[in-house]
């Protein structure tokens, strides 16, 4: 699931303490304040307050640990200004802002949809004179045709990360044609189901030691989960984390402290449980693992802003079809920093183990690797039973 920038002149800050972050990491909290100042009582041309009730329903999209790297500036009925910002300079798993950027493009497909629910057209256009880590996009409203009970748009607030065991019942025919579908001609969704799951949950858990055991990762592992917690509107409680209460409870203490975690990780296995729960177990109890694959390779922040759009896209007809997604974009994150030739810890040993799961990655799914913009997991299942929230739309609001 990159964040939004203030306009000039603005000044961004921390807000009271709070974290937010940068595809479900944090954003340190950051709120834009700006000396550009809108009217928010007046009727708008379509409706009192149609605007707002279209961000009301944008800010449900999906973005890395729930980091919401986003602000939005009303400028005037028709139009909106979407300031962004990435968690690049402090969250290992943002290399080179891209899952922020395809959070960008999710919450513009979000935006597009809720318009469309209100008989609105959403055109947005990425400012090109702003920083990659920092961009702005602006958001103009037209008259359309309204799409009565629009299916996508009833599934934005019920779109949620499923991080438990699913059903392992395969896909069928119809489910896998309107997933495809929903991803558009630039984009092909690759299945990877049967022996193939196996394979990638034994991948998962091997890159979920690199995860565990890497100190930049502990610093956001650290600030992003909200301990004894069902809902958040900031972080990932750590109730969705998909830990059983005992795990739970002693990665509570545990996570207080690096040397904690060096030790445990040292002396007594303390990756395996975290590892067996949360990576080896959902990795085998679900329908299927998925790739969406850019048919061109992916290289600039429009690439990954479109790949957002056809992601959040995805996501929400799979939430229309009662089924539930987790993404699992470790891989090709870490994939992507050994490609590169990017050294991403000061732990010795992690990046000769980086290169040797890149390795593995490339024999499972070849040069789709390298084109792939997002992986997951889906199934059908129950609905998760805590999740994070999101910010009141009224500190999203740039004034």
């Amino acid at each position: 699931m990159s964040a939004a920038e203030p306009p000039q002149g603005a000044n961004c800050a921390p807000a009271g303490g709070s974290e937010a972050r940068g595809p479900d990491g944090p954003s340190r909290g950051r709120t834009c304040e700006s000396e550009a100042r809108a009217s928010f009582d007046t009727p708008r041309a379509w409706g009192d307050r149609t605007v707002e009730r279209i961000l009301d329903r944008a800010r449900w999209a999906p973005s890395g640990d729930n980091s919401q790297p986003w602000r939005f500036e009303v400028v005037a009925d028709d139009h909106v200004i979407v300031h962004g910002h990435d968690t690049r300079e402090w969250c290992v798993y943002d290399i080179d802002g891209r899952p922020s950027q395809l959070a960008h493009g999710a919450l513009l497909e979000t935006i597009a949809i809720a318009a469309r629910e209100q008989g609105l057209t959403a055109t947005a256009t990425r400012r090109s004179d702003r920083p990659d880590a920092r961009p702005q996009f602006d958001v103009r409203f037209a008259p359309g045709n309204a799409i009565a009970g629009e299916p996508l748009a009833e599934a934005i607030e019920r779109r949620a990360v499923q991080r438990r065991a699913l059903r392992m019942r395969a896909l069928q025919p119809p489910e896998k044609a309107a997933l495809q579908a929903a991803v558009g001609d630039g984009y092909e969704v690759r299945w990877l189901e049967g022996a193939s799951r196996a394979t990638m949950a034994l991948l998962l858990f091997h890159y979920a030691k690199l995860r565990l055991v890497a100190p930049e990762a502990y610093a956001v592992h650290r600030d992003v989960i909200a301990w004894n917690s069902r809902f958040s509107e900031t972080k990932v409680p750590d109730a969705a984390i998909g830990l059983d209460p005992l795990t739970t409870r002693l990665m509570a203490w545990i996570m207080q402290r690096w040397s904690r975690v060096e030790f445990f990780n040292r002396y007594l296995a303390g990756t395996v449980a975290p590892r067996v729960q949360l990576d080896l177990v959902p990795g085998l109890a679900c329908a299927a693992h998925f790739l969406i694959v850019a048919k061109r390779e992916p290289t600039t922040i429009d690439d990954y802003v479109a790949a957002g759009r056809a992601m959040q896209r995805m996501w929400l007809t799979a939430t229309t079809l009662d089924l539930w997604v987790q993404p699992e974009m470790t891989p090709l994150i870490f994939a992507a920093y050994v490609r590169r030739d990017r050294v991403f810890s000061r732990k010795p040993g992690i990046e000769s183990r980086a290169r040797k799961l890149a390795t593995r990655l490339q024999q499972i799914v070849g040069d789709d690797a390298r084109r792939a913009v997002f992986m997951g997991r889906i199934g059908a299942g129950s609905a998760p039973r805590a999740r994070s929230l999101r910010r009141p739309l009224a500190e999203l609001l740039v004034r």
